[in-house]
């Protein structure tokens, strides 16, 4: 796990609050005060999913077509900011892991040096990471067995119509695939 410094994320904070107009204006209020906060910002995670954590903050901008913002706890969603700023103060020695949203956020270095991923997180990416591997490789199967039986087909018809230079192009092609498979 990628470890962040504080000033790093008070770097990150004040690029993104210069750059980027949050959705909800309240959002942005939070964000500067976890700006003049150390000890919240110390247990402040940057995360590119909050699917899978405990404790989670959502805030999107106005490129964003996503939530405008979102607080969870233990299960509990609320869209109310002075739920999540109430909850911070009182608890922040707790870890909140926060995803913004923004234009091209995946592709920011800025928000990039930030990330971090907890390790419940971790287990699910590397779980929705395998079982999209695994439907690729399905859908691959499927795909080449469509190709082969289309190719019969059509070195059928070439012998049919006696078209000795398709049938020779049609089987370069089906054993092309056939090594393919044994590989």
């Amino acid at each position: 796990m990628n470890h962040v410094s504080v000033d790093e994320k008070k770097e990150f904070l004040r690029w993104f609050l210069s750059n980027h107009q949050c959705k909800s204006g309240e959002a942005a209020v939070l964000l500067r005060y976890m700006l003049i906060h150390d000890k919240m910002l110390k247990n402040v995670k940057f995360t590119s999913n909050v699917e899978h954590c405990s404790k989670s903050i959502i805030v999107s901008t106005t490129s964003s077509s996503l939530v405008s913002f979102q607080f969870v706890k233990k299960g509990q969603i609320t869209y109310s900011v002075s739920k999540a700023f109430h909850d911070l103060r009182l608890n922040p020695d707790e870890t909140v892991y926060i995803a913004i949203y923004f234009k091209n956020w995946k592709l920011n270095y800025r928000y990039a040096v930030v990330l971090e991923d907890g390790p419940v997180e971790e287990h699910y990416t590397t779980q929705d990471h395998l079982n999209s591997l695994l439907a690729e490789i399905a859908l691959d199967q499927v795909i080449r067995r469509q190709r082969v039986k289309q190719l019969y087909d059509e070195i059928d018809q070439a012998l049919e119509s006696r078209d000795h230079s398709r049938f020779l192009e049609l089987s370069g092609e089906l054993n092309r695939l056939k090594r393919q498979e044994v590989q």
